[in-house]
């Protein structure tokens, strides 16, 4: 029963992995617009003055460090 069962879903599984339906155009005007908000988003945060000021000190310090 349990292997059946097992063999169902593995089939079911495969059968989405295989089929190549695509996106239609909304799925990728919307994936389109998250990826560019999550853009804008790494771009505020790593432009920001605590980001730039914490590698520039992780840099000097770097620079500093005798060996």
């Amino acid at each position: 029963m349990i292997s059946k069962t097992l063999r169902m879903v593995s089939a079911r599984f495969a059968l989405l992995v295989t089929e190549d339906d695509g996106m239609s155009t909304a799925e990728y005007a919307i994936g389109t617009i998250a990826a560019a908000a999550f853009g804008a988003v790494l771009y505020t945060v790593v432009t920001g003055d605590s980001i730039v000021s914490a590698l520039t000190g992780i840099i000097d310090k770097a620079l500093k460090t005798a060996v």
